[in-house]
């Protein structure tokens, strides 16, 4: 399967609703608008071959659709438009899976990203650290799981690739290799530290035992490597019976952890660092969570609010 350029991908799409579907001329100048936004998103993130699309990637730009207030038909269309494409690129041979197949359109009410409470991340890991503590050796990697995506901020593709020799314990950092190939190293705290050991001591080896070691960081109950979808179910689980609304997979995780860190003081260019963000305005969604929270804060709180 020979690399094929996300720009050129669009174009021989466009050409084929027209020639293969009929779609009318309005109908192709959308879907054509709306993709090439996509591509310029993707550029941002270094990814500029249609096999860099992958799930996380489109939903993020969704939401960033969402959030400049489009409203719902233009959501709605967008989805349609790379649900199309994306299906495209499979059956001419571009791309092995689909990465829009769960793809769904966000509410348009739902403009800033779901973050998770102090207080629900405490009752999150407490629940964890419960069934970890009977020494399930699923619940052990899980606690770790959710430790290290909150506690790094790195996508969930980033956490399914990573290696044992990834992390640096004494360090207490993470090397991760993101979008467009750009690797960068990420720190994270004592609790991801302990549980990250406790997995790699007493869970990793017996799930992988009896099997050929995979060599991922993270594996699954039947000893290989874990993919990105299992832990999407791992975290949706986890999240479905806390309050709030919005997505629930693991990038609430990483939302949180951004706006944790800004609300408690971190400098907006050393977050966009860490979440690997190549442009500043990604990141400065985070600031208006915070906002958002502040105000929601202030109007609860303040006697004249």
């Amino acid at each position: 399967m020979e690399p094929m350029q996300v720009s050129a991908a669009i174009d021989r799409f466009a050409r084929s609703l027209e020639t293969e579907r009929g779609l009318s001329a309005h109908t192709v100048r959308g879907y054509r608008t709306d993709l090439t936004e996509l591509a310029e998103v993707a550029a941002e993130r270094a990814v500029t071959e249609v096999d860099g699309l992958d799930l996380e990637l489109l939903r993020e730009w969704l939401w960033l659709s969402a959030q400049r207030g489009l409203a719902s038909a233009t959501l709605a269309r967008r989805t349609a438009a790379v649900r199309a494409f994306t299906a495209w690129l499979v059956d001419h041979g571009h791309l092995a899976a689909d990465p829009a197949a769960r793809l769904r359109a966000p509410r348009p009410d739902q403009h800033l990203p779901r973050v998770l409470t102090r207080a629900q991340m405490d009752d999150l890991f407490s629940g964890l650290a419960a069934r970890a503590a009977t020494d399930d050796a699923v619940a052990i990697r899980d606690l770790a799981i959710v430790e290290l995506l909150y506690a790094s901020a790195i996508r969930v593709s980033e956490l399914a690739a990573l290696r044992p020799g990834s992390l640096d314990p004494a360090g207490r950092t993470v090397r991760v290799l993101g979008k467009g190939g750009k690797e960068r190293v990420v720190p994270y705290g004592g609790p991801a530290a302990r549980a990250l050991d406790d997995y790699q001591r007493r869970s990793r080896p017996e799930l992988v035992k009896n099997r050929t070691d995979p060599g991922a960081l993270f594996v699954g109950a039947r000893g290989g490597a874990i993919d990105t979808r299992s832990v999407y179910q791992v975290i949706a689980r986890l999240l479905a019976d806390l309050p709030g609304s919005g997505p629930s997979g693991p990038h609430t995780l990483r939302h949180t952890a951004a706006t944790h860190l800004l609300d408690g003081g971190a400098d907006l260019r050393a977050v966009q660092e860490m979440l690997g963000h190549s442009s500043l305005s990604t990141t400065q969604i985070y600031t208006h969570v915070s906002t958002e929270r502040l105000r929601e804060s202030y109007r609860l709180a303040h006697p004249r609010a």
